[in-house]
């Protein structure tokens, strides 16, 4: 007698959990990756810059993508919901490493540097902005914060809107020189945060009977 499909099919599917992981998992890859090379040399005379530059862009990206989730899921029917949370971790991860390297390789916790940056570059005002907002919204991610937090959770969530904001700005005025690529990513992040004021298509129910 054949084993029953439907168990066999139970068994062989990753939970929720362990797919979050994985995809969280994977996606550090790059990371590894690029401090790997800086450490075998392989980048240049200022390994940091590549790096710290990679991460920020990594870090917009998935928080970007993190955004799309739901838009996807109403206007096409693809749902992803269960990948949003480790891709909003991803983004978080991605900009601590961003502003670790920051802090560490490119200024060595010079506070007269870090204090002329400042003060003289707005956009890293924006970036650290942006990032406070991520650690809050890391910090408050978990499902015990969600019952803690009630009806406020959903409110302090959608400040991850204002996040994308200040992270398309910072990108944007980050560089002396033009740059086309942070104006594409903050077009498709404008026309993402767009969706959210179209309106729901109502069901139209169906006539009755007479």
């Amino acid at each position: 007698m054949a084993p029953p499909v439907a168990g066999r099919a139970r068994r062989n599917t990753l939970s929720p959990l362990a797919r979050q992981v994985l995809l969280y998992g994977l996606f550090l890859l790059p990371a590894v990756f690029d401090l790997a090379e800086a450490w075998m040399g392989w980048l240049g005379p200022k390994p940091y810059r590549e790096c710290l530059h990679d991460f920020g862009r990594y870090a917009f990206r998935f928080l970007l993508i993190s955004l799309m989730v739901t838009p996807l899921r109403r206007f096409t029917r693809i749902n992803l919901i269960v990948y949003r949370r480790p891709l909003g971790l991803l983004a978080f991860t991605y900009a601590a490493l961003h502003i670790t390297l920051y802090l560490t390789w490119a200024r060595g916790f010079d506070p007269g540097l870090i204090w002329t940056d400042f003060t003289t570059r707005p956009f890293l005002i924006f970036g650290l902005l942006a990032f406070v907002i991520l650690c809050v919204l890391a910090a408050t991610s978990t499902r015990k914060s969600i019952m803690r937090l009630g009806k406020r959770w959903a409110p302090l969530h959608k400040t991850v809107y204002l996040a994308m904001v200040l992270a398309c700005v910072h990108y944007s005025i980050a560089f002396k020189v033009w740059h086309v690529e942070p104006f594409i990513y903050a077009a498709i992040a404008a026309a993402v945060l767009a969706t959210r004021f179209v309106p729901k298509m109502q069901k139209s129910s169906r006539p009755t009977s007479s």
